[in-house]
C-alpha cells in the first residue's frame, strides 16, 4: 500500500526524495543515482547469481531505473557483510544487501561477533526453493512402518544432514519411522544414484528433474513433502504428485513445548532461503517504494524466465512471509535447538554443540 509523503517525511529521506510540487504525489525517486548491493559470499555462488538477478529486475522497476552496484563482502559465513551493513551503512535506501538461510539462522547469528539480527531489517522481499520432498523406494514403504522389519535406510550428505532432509528426524522421533542414517554421500547427484542403484530406500532433495525422474517408472514416489509458504501457510506443490505436507503429517504429534520450539524453528530454517533488505530505520516511504519495484519484477515475465535459469525451483517471497520466518527464527529458544541436537544424537548423527 502506498503512503503519503508529507514535509518532516521528505526532509528525513533526503536526496531520495524528488522536490514535490504537491506533498501527496512525493514519491522517492533515484533517477541519475546508483543503488549498491552487498552480497555476503563470493562471486559466482547462489546467492551472489540470484542477488545480482534480483537486483538487475529491481533496479529497472524503481523510480527514475538507479544503476546497480555490486558489492561482495565473504568472510565469517556472510556474518562480515552483516556486521558491516549495520555499522557503517546508512539507512537512506541507496544500499540494501541479499542474504540465505545460513545468514537468517540464529545459531550462527548469536554469537560475540555478531551484531546483526536480520528480524531487525526492513524486508523487501525473497526467494524460496519452493520446498524439498522425501523420495522413497517403493519396496521400503512397508518396512517405514514395521518396527519389526529392516530399518528403512535414509541417505544423507557428508556431516549434519540438511535442513530438508531433518524431516526424517522428525518422522522418526513423532511418526514411528523404522529408519536408519546412512550419511557421508559428497553431493545430491551422489546421493540419487546410491537411490536408483538401492543402496538407499529414501533421501531428499528439492531438484525438480530429479524428482520427476524418479516418479516415472512407478519404483518410487514422494512420502511427503515440505511445501512453499505463501501468505503465511505452508501449500503444497502440485507437481509433486499430490504428495501430502509434512506439516499435516506432523499436526498434533509434538506436545512437549520445547520440542514444538524446535519443530517450528526446524520449520522456518527449511523454508527460507534468499532474502533482501534495506537497513532498519529506513524511512518508511523509502521501504514501500522498493517493495513495490520488488512486486512488478516479480510480475515482470522476464524475472520468471530468469528464475528458471537460476533454480528449478525459484518462487518469489512476499516481504510479510519472509519477515515471518526470520521473526520465528529471532524467537527461537536455546533449549529449541539443544533439544534437535539431542534427538539427532540419539538417532546416530553427531550435530556437534551440546
Amino acid at each position: 500500500m502506498k503512503r503519503t509523503i508529507g514535509a518532516v517525511l521528505i526532509a528525513s529521506v533526503g536526496a531520495l526524495v524528488a522536490a514535490p510540487q504537491d506533498a501527496r504525489a512525493a514519491t522517492p525517486s533515484f533517477a541519475g543515482k546508483s543503488i549498491t548491493m552487498i552480497i555476503p559470499s563470493t562471486p559466482g555462488g547462489g546467492t551472489d547469481t540470484t542477488g545480482r538477478a534480483i537486483g538487475a529486475f529491481l533496479a529497472d522497476h524503481l523510480p527514475g531505473k538507479p544503476s546497480l552496484v555490486i558489492r561482495n563482502m565473504p568472510g565469517a559465513n556472510g556474518m562480515t557483510a552483516l556486521n558491516f551493513f549495520v555499522r557503517q551503512v546508512e539507512a537512506d535506501g541507496f544500499t540494501l544487501t541479499m542474504g540465505s538461510s545460513s545468514q537468517a539462522d540464529p545459531v550462527h547469528y548469536r554469537t560475540p561477533q555478531a551484531f546483526y539480527n536480520p528480524s531487525d531489517f526492513e524486508i523487501i522481499g525473497g526467494a524460496g526453493r519452493g520446498g524439498t520432498v522425501l523420495m522413497i523406494n517403493t519396496d521400503a514403504l512397508a518396512r517405514l512402518r514395521d518396527p519389526k522389519a529392516a530399518p528403512v535406510v535414509m541417505g544423507s550428505l557428508v556431516g549434519v544432514p540438511r535442513s530438508g532432509m531433518l524431516s526424517t528426524a522428525w518422522g522418526i522421533e513423532f511418526l514411528g519411522w523404522n529408519a536408519k542414517w546412512v550419511v557421508g554421500y559428497p553431493g545430491t547427484n551422489d546421493l540419487m544414484l546410491a537411490l536408483s542403484r538401492g543402496e538407499i530406500d529414501m533421501t531428499s532433495t528439492g531438484n525438480m528433474f530429479q524428482i520427476a525422474k524418479f516418479l516415472s517408472d512407478g519404483k518410487f514416489k514422494v512420502l511427503s513433502q515440505s511445501g512453499a509458504l505463501e501468505n503465511g501457510a505452508f501449500v503444497a506443490r502440485e507437481d509433486f504428485g499430490g504428495a501430502p505436507l509434512f506439516h499435516e503429517q506432523m499436526k498434533g504429534k509434538i506436545r512437549d513445548e520445547v520440542a514444538a520450539k524446535g519443530f517450528a524453528y526446524w520449520s522456518s530454517l527449511t523454508a527460507i532461503d534468499k532474502w533482501l533488505a534495506l537497513p532498519a530505520k529506513t524511512p518508511k516511504p523509502v521501504v514501500e517504494v522498493y517493495r513495490e519495484a520488488f512486486k512488478a519484477a516479480t510480475k515482470d515475465p522476464r524475472f520468471a524466465e530468469k528464475g528458471k535459469t537460476l533454480s528449478e525451483d525459484f518462487e518469489p517471497m512476499s516481504h510479510e512471509d519472509v519477515k515471518m520466518l526470520l521473526t520465528s527464527l529471532s524467537d527461537t529458544p536455546l533449549e529449541a535447538t539443544d533439544y534437535i541436537n539431542k534427538m539427532l544424537r540419539k538417532q546416530g548423527l553427531d550435530p556437534g554443540g551440546k
